[in-house]
């Protein structure tokens, strides 16, 4: 028995090798037989930690009768949304247009040469929760498509123009005001007793946390009033993991308390950032805390051969949560005398119920209890914890790794290392360097996916992130290697972004929730790139941000990493220091979001050019002011107060 996903590498294709249904791989193959058989596609995407997913995977993908409707009437194609996050982009917006909202396990329907024209997303087997069933959906569409063939393609091929027109506008230039709108928005979004933005469910959203991050740093107090209590609330939610460090996926209610157990590791790479920067600016010992467990978290998510794996299930055991909540019986086990005072700073009230997600919500308390004490007893408190987490069954790991989440977490760990000076987070983001060097560079480009072979896929995102990372690596150890392949790889993804479209539909990324898009993340690479070379980086950088001009103009506040390419393109500043210089480790543990760090002898690079060794120059948009040799006097210039 078997299908077609044998041959996979992703661990979620992988768990439906064995399905009886004939799952195709996305591909030329599916499409072929489609034409030629007449059956309409279905296209399935998921990803391996995603818990509905599983759900309807156990109700319905490992159901015969399921499987003969799907086998008989369809071409069945599985998609894992993290290993083709083009199909999944594209797709995607199609459903929302179809449906009004997204989300995964996506189910689409396509005619056969990949047009969509009905979906939705997770289907019970049996009608039930107010969904149609699974079973009824499939007979209903398979009517549809033998008598109602001609509406079929007709409303296909209207909804394919649609996508197209509204998804590739004409580049224009920057608008003006962009920046405030989004500022405007989010405050009327804004929950300002839990942090976050309304409605619920509330996600982390790390590039938006990072550009307000960014605008708090440059003295926007609106931007702070935003950030400072959503980074508290989350620190001291459900969503945070309080015994083991880093992020779930997302909460499910206005509090921050109960997550969707998921852990990623983009989500922990960019909120490890986060928590750092804002410790930086703000000072407060909560939000180091939290940065250094989280880099923690990302570090045990490292590979032997410095690859980073992808993600945790949010289920153990057949129930979401189950490795991450516990019982009354439990808590008093496992902490003995320290349980009492651990009911209040976990918050959990005199009736527990079955299973309990911890809090910090009594943090204050318990401060308050143990004075200069509290810090210990909370290692202790934790320590205990997670020796009994440790006997239980844990999550499923997907192991796969991907080069442009690696590159995200590489980035953190090299800023990391640079703002605390501490080489065992330098060495991490090195070996993360190297693997995606050594295991998933090829022939010009960074590969998307490894697990044990490489495939062939090669994403705008791969480069782009990378770029950056390698970027960090250089301003925090100053070794030129990672410049070089920083530029590298910036070309590859500028080659990447001039080519034309692959898929039926347009992969474009309109929002920038949970992951910056590669186009921002380009742009910023090749600002950066222009403080260091000069020639025509910026220009081209305009060019990329000209893309998404009609979209900041619509919605900037969906935008965020675009607001911060632009923020840097238009007032971003390079520090250069020729070395030998005395103010390399303060400026190295300095935290300056639209800076770039330009670090070498006298005259080796085009910005370091007729350069004194021992001063320092700061430009911005290619006009320099003169040399100083204070960091005071640098600081000031940096954020624009000279």
């Amino acid at each position: 028995m078997g299908n077609r996903l044998k041959a996979a590498r992703s661990p979620y294709l992988l768990a439906h090798a064995e399905d009886p249904v004939d799952w195709y791989p996305f591909g030329e193959e599916a499409f072929r037989k489609a034409q030629a058989e007449d059956k309409p596609i279905f296209l399935s995407v998921g990803y391996a930690s995603c818990h509905w997913c599983h759900v309807m995977h156990r109700e319905s993908f490992q159901d015969e009768e399921v499987a003969r409707l799907l086998n008989a009437h369809f071409v069945p194609v599985k998609v894992d949304r993290e290993e083709r996050p083009d199909v999944d982009a594209a797709y995607m917006r199609a459903l929302v247009s179809l449906t009004g909202q997204g989300g995964w396990p996506m189910s689409l329907f396509l005619t056969p040469e990949g047009k969509p024209f009905f979906g939705g997303t997770y289907f019970p087997k049996e009608d039930r929760m107010g969904l149609p069933g699974f079973k009824r959906v499939l007979v209903a569409v398979a009517e549809a498509w033998a008598g109602k063939r001609e509406a079929i393609l007709e409303e296909a091929e209207r909804l394919t123009r649609a996508l197209w027109k509204s998804l590739t506008p004409p580049p224009g230039p920057l608008p003006e005001g962009a920046e405030e709108e989004a500022l405007d928005h989010l405050e009327r979004a804004f929950d300002p007793e839990w942090g976050g933005f309304l409605p619920a469910p509330k996600f982390p959203q790390g590039p938006l946390l990072l550009y307000l991050l960014a605008r708090a740093w440059e003295g926007e107090e609106r931007a702070a009033r935003l950030l400072r209590p959503t980074l508290r609330a989350m620190a001291l939610g459900g969503v945070y993991d309080q015994v083991g460090g880093g992020f779930h996926r997302y909460s499910v209610d206005r509090f921050w308390r109960l997550p969707h157990f998921e852990k990623m590791l983009y989500d922990n790479a960019l909120l490890a950032r986060v928590y750092l920067g804002a410790y930086k600016l703000f000072g407060e010992d909560l939000f180091l805390r939290v940065a250094r467990e989280t880099l923690d978290w990302l570090l045990s998510m490292q590979r032997r051969e410095g690859g980073f794996h992808t993600a945790l299930d949010a289920e153990s055991e057949g129930e979401e949560g189950r490795y991450y909540t516990w019982a009354e019986v439990e808590l008093r086990e496992a902490l003995g005398e320290d349980f009492p005072l651990a009911r209040r700073y976990f918050a959990l009230g005199e009736d527990l119920g079955e299973r309990s997600v911890l809090t910090a919500w009594g943090e204050a308390e318990a401060r308050k209890v143990l004075g200069e004490g509290f810090f210990a007893w909370r290692e202790g408190v934790r320590a205990k914890l997670q020796g009994a987490r440790r006997r239980r069954m844990p999550p499923a790991l997907d192991d796969k790794v991907l080069a442009d989440w690696s590159a995200l977490a590489v980035r953190a760990l090299a800023e990391a290392g640079r703002l605390f000076g501490e080489e065992r987070y330098l060495e991490a983001a090195r070996r993360g360097a190297r693997f995606l060097l050594a295991h998933m560079y090829r022939e010009g480009l960074l590969r998307h996916t490894w697990r044990g072979s490489l495939g062939e896929e090669a994403y705008l995102s791969d480069q782009a992130f990378a770029a950056l990372a390698f970027l960090e690596l250089y301003a925090a150890t100053g070794e030129w290697p990672y410049l070089d392949w920083a530029q590298r790889l910036a070309e590859a993804g500028w080659r990447l972004f001039r080519e034309g479209p692959s898929l039926p539909l347009p992969a474009k990324e309109v929002e920038e929730g949970a992951l910056p898009s590669g186009e921002s993340a380009l742009a910023e690479a090749l600002v950066r790139l222009g403080a260091v070379f000069g020639g025509d980086y910026r220009e081209r950088a305009e060019e990329v941000l000209a893309e998404k001009a009609r979209w900041l103009a619509r919605y900037p506040h969906a935008l965020p990493g675009a607001l911060l390419a632009k923020a840097l393109w238009e007032r971003g500043t390079e520090l250069a220091l020729p070395l030998p210089s005395p103010l390399l480790e303060t400026a190295r543990g300095a935290f300056l979001p639209l800076t770039q760090l330009v670090l070498g002898p006298a005259g080796a690079l085009p910005a370091l050019e007729g350069r004194e060794a021992g001063k320092a120059y700061v430009c911005r948009r290619g006009v320099c002011l003169l040399p100083v040799d204070r960091w005071e006097e640098v600081e000031a210039r940096v954020r624009g107060d000279d």
